[in-house]
């Protein structure tokens, strides 16, 4: 029996909050926190729209703050699998912020989410194999092993000498 198989769009997830005073620090500063929640929702419900099963945040990865993001301004969240192992997803999230009265855009932060899919008892199961289509899908679905790799080594779930695709980033032997 095949593995079914998904497009990466079939995943995307657009969320729009505005920033408001409960949701900023004393900077009038969105707080990296209510950031972060905002990023794990968009993405478990992309990593759900895939599988379409239940999921669990399994891990994220480094997220940057490149430039804050102002009370009162416009914050648009958009989350995409980028590829499907086997219970495992992981999620592209970039965010963007909007002074509206200015018009002012600009990008804020970008992440990578894993999540696992489980079943009724709550145990890891399988997922649809992701089929990237676009340039940009594939950049993410080529990368996405290594990421994962570095994952795992990280987590002490993997030796570094059985990461393959490490390994041929620094041409190691």
């Amino acid at each position: 029996m095949s593995k079914k198989k998904k497009f990466a769009k079939e995943s995307l997830v657009t969320k729009t909050e505005l920033v408001l005073p409960n949701d900023t620090n004393t900077l009038n500063n969105l707080m990296g926190g209510r950031l972060m929640h905002w990023m794990d929702v968009v993405s478990a419900i992309a990593a759900q729209k895939h599988s379409n099963r239940i999921v669990v945040t399994a891990s994220v990865d480094n997220v940057s703050f490149h430039a804050p993001i102002r009370l009162g301004n416009v914050v648009t969240l958009v989350a995409k699998v980028t590829r499907a192992f086997n219970s495992s997803m992981e999620v592209h999230i970039k965010v963007s912020a909007e002074d509206v009265p200015s018009g002012q855009r600009f990008d804020s932060n970008e992440a990578f989410f894993t999540f696992v899919a489980v079943d009724e008892n709550s145990k890891p199961t399988g997922v649809p194999e992701l089929v990237p289509e676009s340039d940009e899908e594939v950049l993410l679905f080529d990368g996405a092993l290594r990421r994962r790799q570095l994952r795992l080594v990280l987590a002490k779930r993997m030796k570094p000498n059985e990461a393959i695709e490490l390994k041929s980033i620094f041409n190691i032997d």
